[in-house]
């Protein structure tokens, strides 16, 4: 065992953290984090993400399959919970329906067998902290759902932990209420000044009540940031689609601080390589409705929600969705302009290599894209599916699959993909509007006449403006349904 550091700005480190369940299944995976002494740390994920998994092996509910988790620099991931200097609120209270409220909170203290004058002093104190002092003769039943959520941590603070996990406390809260009590959470950890993990699926909270938030999905970290940090600067497109509200677009670099996406060229705030293929992340209430002529980008509004504070609106460009949050409202069909200042445009360089180009179905299930040229099987990626007698796709109770909402990702890596000056040679044709020598080869962006953008890796030199076809085997297409 290491020695203790209580002098160490972190309370708590988890050290490549592991959990494997029956040899199989991997919850948690290579998890790293540290965590400052009085810290309001949040993990935040999706339902199955390992958040849970993470905090119930900093209490010791669980053992690390591998790791170490440090407290003040000693090791702790084989100590029991009673040994460890923690305490759990979870989801449901697990207040004892038969006690007081003042018996509720003094359980562990007397387990601890102090005198009966501490244990009051002690309850006391910690039934002021939750701003609910003379509650000790109520019984658990005559309190709200926010009471009963007080009463948890103090129960939980009567031990005087260095640091409190609290495991989704508020999922079982309304909406009124629970937004009420994030504020009292947070006023409550800004008063104690003790060490909160904090874990949840829901953004807002993490958003409301963090320091520093954990994103989290399949068992491994996204993202470790601030709120800010987290909302303005996403990683990837996982943390851009989970935290908040976001527009999400196929693009490609075009030049210096420059990206062209939704048909459009912008201006941005990232510096990244000319050619490099990007997702461009814009937040709803970054995008400014104008007139069609005043417009980088033209489209038709499809849909308007009132939200209360503002409207939802839905603008389809080409095939792009574009999604908006505006006080001012629209009409649905009204033909409109976008524009995006270069602080509303989020670049990240995109996580994979391929070419993935988004399409429709038609009402012949062939795709809306190069031409029909290629053939997909929809029977292998829509689940459950086949076509019956009369060549209708059905699903497994014989009933019609409804295409029109379908979206199917075609995917293609820049290197099967070649280049012809012949235009009946290759499925789709367009010009070569960039080309960047990569050292080994050079990297081409080709505009079809479909205005999808692809990138083609060749050894031999083309020019700009060139009208090429490009010849894509379809073995090395692949294709997805959209999520």
């Amino acid at each position: 065992m290491e020695k203790n550091n209580t002098n160490s700005k972190n309370i708590i480190e988890l050290k490549s953290i592991t959990k494997v369940y029956d040899d199989s299944f991997t919850a948690v995976n290579e998890f790293n984090l540290e965590v400052k002494r009085g810290e309001f740390v949040t993990f935040l994920g999706p339902s199955g993400c390992g958040k849970t998994t993470t905090l119930r092996m900093i209490a010791g509910f669980e053992i690390p399959t591998s790791g170490e988790i440090l407290l003040n620099g000693t090791d702790i991931s084989k100590l029991p919970p009673n040994k460890r200097p923690i305490n759990t609120v979870f989801q449901r209270y697990a207040l004892f329906p038969h006690l007081n409220i003042f018996d509720n909170i003094a359980f562990g203290l007397k387990l601890k067998k102090l005198s009966k004058a501490e244990i009051v002093k002690k309850v006391k104190k910690v039934l002021e902290m939750v701003d609910l002092e003379g509650f000790e003769d109520r019984k658990v039943q005559t309190l709200s759902g926010g009471q009963q959520q007080r009463i948890a941590i103090a129960r939980a603070l009567v031990n005087e932990p260095e640091i409190l996990l609290l495991d989704e406390p508020l999922g079982a809260l309304d909406l009124k209420m629970r937004k009420e009590m994030q504020l009292e959470l947070k006023g409550m950890h800004d008063r104690l000044g003790i060490t909160f993990i904090y874990v949840t699926h829901d953004q807002e909270e993490a958003l409301t009540m963090s320091d520093k938030i954990v994103v989290m999905s399949e068992g491994k970290i996204q993202q470790i940031g601030t709120p800010e940090d987290i909302y303005n600067e996403p990683k990837n497109a996982f943390v851009a689609d989970f935290i908040g509200e976001s527009n999400i677009f196929n693009g490609i670099m075009t030049g210096k601080l420059r990206v062209r996406f939704c048909g459009a060229e912008f201006e941005c705030l990232d510096d990244i390589e000319n050619g490099t293929k990007i997702d461009a992340v814009v937040r709803p209430e970054d995008v400014i409705i104008t007139t069609p002529e005043k417009g980088a980008v033209k489209g038709k509004v499809i849909s308007v929600i009132f939200k209360g504070v503002h409207y939802e609106i839905t603008v389809v460009s080409g095939k792009n969705e574009i999604v908006i949050q505006s006080t001012k409202s629209a009409k649905v069909g009204d033909e409109v302009g976008l524009l995006i200042e270069p602080d509303g445009i989020h670049i990240m360089v995109s996580e994979t290599a391929q070419n993935n180009i988004e399409t429709g179905i038609d009402k012949s299930y062939k795709l809306d894209i190069l031409e029909g040229a290629l053939n997909c099987d929809l029977t292998a990626i829509i689940p459950n599916s086949k076509y019956n007698e009369n060549d209708i796709l059905v699903d497994n109770n014989g009933d019609e699959i409804d295409i029109s909402k379908l979206k199917v990702i075609v995917s293609v890596f820049p290197e099967d993909i070649e280049m012809s000056d012949d235009e009946n040679a290759g499925v789709v044709c367009g010009n070569i509007i960039n080309l960047i020598y990569k050292g080994d080869h050079y990297s081409y962006v080709v505009r079809t006449d479909e205005e999808e953008d692809f990138i083609v890796d060749d050894e031999y030199l083309w020019n700009m403006n060139d009208r090429v076809s490009l010849i894509i085997p379809e073995e090395k297409i692949t294709y997805t349904l959209k999520k």
